[in-house]
């Protein structure tokens, strides 16, 4: 394993907002998702990502726009942001991989590790840390991996069928893509031009041991937003945790 230091951690990133939202309607009607804003909150979802970001250490992020990209524009021009902010449209649609690797092009520094979210995902825990677990396993990408609560109540039964109990959303036992990554500066090479990197580029990194999965820590906070429901449960989360 090798071994972590400060200078091997991100200090830019890339942040995924070209999604059309369309599950989120008609709060995505006159704006991209990662416009949405929180209630409660004030702020869109991408100026609670931005702050996080500069917290960890973050200095230069290049947001990839698309869906009603000017919305997302005029607001980060107007906004007083903790981090140097660049925004890129693609023309023609390039597929997840591809816009990854349109956006990673105009990354400030092309040979240093990036960090890359989605920018749906509404989540606090250390990116530093998650940093250093990518470095010591020598990973070309490092995904978070996050343990969901099912949006339904559980059954628990014995060995003769009886039921033994309920259980109110419970966490999932599977661990799934978080939507938070580290990436080595050489990961963007490796995605395609056009089309999926989760069908093409991680599996071919899987089988080469070259992919990690960090568990997000127990007790962050972590949702992706991706419809109304998700909007009115954050916010009621986060008034919980005083945020």
């Amino acid at each position: 394993m090798t071994h972590p230091s400060a200078a091997s951690r991100p200090v830019q990133a890339v942040v995924l907002a070209g999604g059309q939202g369309s599950r989120l309607r008609p709060y995505t009607d006159d704006r991209p998702k990662p416009m949405v804003e929180i209630p409660g909150t004030g702020t869109p979802i991408i100026g609670h990502q931005l702050v996080w970001l500069a917290e960890e250490g973050v200095t230069d992020v290049v947001v990839s726009c698309g869906h009603l990209a000017e919305v997302l524009q005029d607001w980060l021009n107007s906004a007083d942001l903790p981090v140097k902010v660049t925004t890129v449209v693609e023309t023609e649609p390039l597929g997840r991989g591809g816009g990854l690797k349109y956006a990673a092009a105009h990354l400030p520094h092309p040979d240093r590790p990036w960090y890359a979210t989605n920018g749906d995902i509404w989540t606090r825990f250390s990116l530093r840390d998650m940093a250093d677990f990518h470095t010591e396993r020598d990973a070309v990408a490092t995904l978070a991996l996050a343990r969901p609560r099912i949006p339904w109540g559980a059954v628990k039964t014995d060995g003769f069928g009886h039921i033994t109990d309920f259980i109110e959303a419970p966490p999932s036992t599977f661990e799934i893509n978080a939507g938070v990554y580290v990436f080595s500066s050489e990961f963007a090479d490796l995605l395609p031009e056009r089309g999926d990197h989760e069908r093409t580029t991680f599996p071919h990194l899987a089988r080469e041991r070259r992919l990690a999965g960090f568990t997000i820590p127990q007790g962050a906070y972590w949702r992706a937003i991706d419809t109304a429901k998700d909007l009115t449960e954050a916010a009621k989360e986060l008034a919980a945790l005083g945020r």
